[in-house]
């Protein structure tokens, strides 16, 4: 028998690019028109400044709800043995955000930052994965497939800074999808883990404390 450290990320994919591919477009079919209501729900992020915290939060408590068990349980787990974790993951992400309605609310801070990755997750996340070649049927969109939902997020936790324990759940799957991505060769692998970085770096940047 191998000894464990001989294993790569390849070994504990059981599924092909095609596969990856296929489930999303099965996935997008089979929840058909959902995606126009959760589209302009992340529209409606893009509005959150203007408003207090507490209703964008919902509509992320939503999304991730729905992601846990729609995406992850039901389907996700059929190819990957992890996505069960997954789903349990998203699901304590969607309580977090559902206790944070209740703290008080913030001023917008690092509105731009937020705003656009916001506006990445829902009109350039989509537009990418067509560029790369991958059918519309397949597109990955906010509030129904993870990458998008955390990147939205990401952007309101910028835009409405919230608990340190909103954090750590959001950031741990750009780190989980990055390295899927890059065993898959998947061209985009990068870009999550680059999201949370600099979303990282910005959000500690407005925490420090200004010199007098």
């Amino acid at each position: 028998m191998s000894e464990w450290w001989t294993y790569g990320l390849s070994d504990f994919l059981m599924f092909s690019p095609a596969a990856y591919a296929r489930l999303f477009e099965r996935y997008n079919a089979a929840v058909w028109p959902l995606q126009l209501p959760m589209l302009a729900a992340g529209l409606a992020l893009l509005l959150s400044p203007l408003s207090t915290v507490r209703w964008p939060l919902w509509l992320l408590v939503i999304a991730w709800l729905w992601v846990a068990w729609a995406f992850h349980w039901q389907r996700y787990a059929q190819i990957n043995w992890a996505a069960s974790w997954f789903a349990a993951g998203f699901a304590l992400q969607a309580l977090l955000l559902a206790v944070a309605t209740r703290c008080p609310a913030a001023l917008p801070r690092r509105r731009w930052p937020g705003l656009a990755l916001i506006a990445w997750a829902l009109l350039a996340q989509p537009l990418l994965a067509l560029a790369l070649g991958r059918s519309w049927r397949g597109v990955e969109l906010f509030g129904l497939a993870p990458d998008p939902t955390v990147l939205a997020t990401l952007g309101l936790l910028l835009l409405r800074p919230g608990p340190w324990w909103l954090w750590p759940i959001p950031l741990l799957w750009c780190a989980i999808s990055g390295a899927t991505l890059w065993t898959l060769k998947a061209p985009e692998a990068l870009l999550l883990p680059a999201a949370a970085l600099l979303s990282l770096v910005t959000s500690l940047g407005s925490r420090r404390p200004t010199s007098r």
